[in-house]
């Protein structure tokens, strides 16, 4: 991971420019975003974000990684009284727990397949590239195979720019990261990841309503629930090799992400033609 401060960056303060202003906004992967016993965190600059990211997966806690991820709620109550920072808390109570599968299943697969790494996963991404387009097996089976070691890979892929405004901006392989919608902001509870409130509230796939909230936070359980079958073939005895077991993982996530996703996007074409409607009438 390398840590630029704008002080330091002034023969390429033009072509990052863009990148700065970008970096305002955050969108986040909390996957590649710790101590037990409810141990705190130290999150109090950029970098230290994913300093505590790795930290709470090497000490077993990455079920805790939501709270590193700030999505700030408009002030608003939906018809029922839930606010839409409990809908938002929910949401990321799901995230946890998804996680939390994630890191019991990568144990119980470290445990039968202790020596092997990352470097058997090849095998795994051809077989899906063979079968499917949905090819999650480099995050979900890298992840799975030896986190220490993918973080340790994707760290040297980041670069995160101070900005010296309470924002930082994060570039992937040197171009801003999801196309510049991912960042660290300064918050009054330390340095997070957030999402750009006053850009993605204008998507036409961002959550609007108590029922959208609901409906993330569903697709989030049918996510867990994909790793949770996979889980159970892990612990039968299912597979033979990590790569095996990889491809399995990256496929069934990957189809389980698809599916979900297009349940939701289908689910905002009907709601917004049915606003078109009423505004019709």
């Amino acid at each position: 991971m390398r840590i630029r401060h704008m002080a330091r960056m002034n023969q390429r303060s033009c072509r990052r420019r863009g990148i700065g202003r970008l970096g305002v906004c955050v969108c986040v992967i909390p996957l590649v975003l710790a101590g037990c016993g409810g141990s705190d965190y130290d999150t109090s600059t950029p970098e230290s974000v994913l300093v505590a990211a790795r930290a709470m997966v090497e000490n077993g806690d990455a079920r805790r990684l939501p709270e590193l991820i700030d999505i700030t709620p408009r002030d608003i109550e939906f018809e029922d009284g839930v606010t839409e920072a409990s809908a938002i808390a929910e949401v990321k109570g799901k995230l946890s727990e998804l996680l939390g599968r994630l890191w019991v299943v990568g144990e119980e697969l470290q445990r039968q397949f202790p020596d092997e790494t990352l470097d058997t996963l090849d095998e795994a991404v051809g077989m899906v590239n063979e079968a499917t387009e949905a090819d999650w097996t480099d995050m979900i089976g890298g992840f799975l195979a030896d986190p220490f070691e993918f973080l340790e890979v994707q760290e040297d892929r980041l670069e995160i720019l101070d900005l010296g405004d309470g924002t930082a901006a994060v570039l992937w392989d040197d171009e801003p990261a999801f196309g510049g919608f991912i960042a660290i902001l300064e918050t009054g509870d330390g340095w997070k990841v957030g999402i750009p409130i006053e850009l993605v509230q204008d998507s036409e796939y961002w959550p609007q309503t108590r029922y959208e909230w609901s409906v993330v936070a569903s697709m989030l359980l049918g996510i867990e629930n994909s790793l949770e079958d996979f889980e159970r073939e892990v612990r039968g005895g299912g597979f033979k090799s990590l790569s095996r077991a990889a491809e399995r993982a990256g496929r069934i996530v990957g189809e389980s992400v698809v599916v979900q996703g297009v349940i939701y996007a289908m689910m905002k074409r009907d709601t917004d033609d049915g606003d078109d409607a009423e505004e019709e009438e």
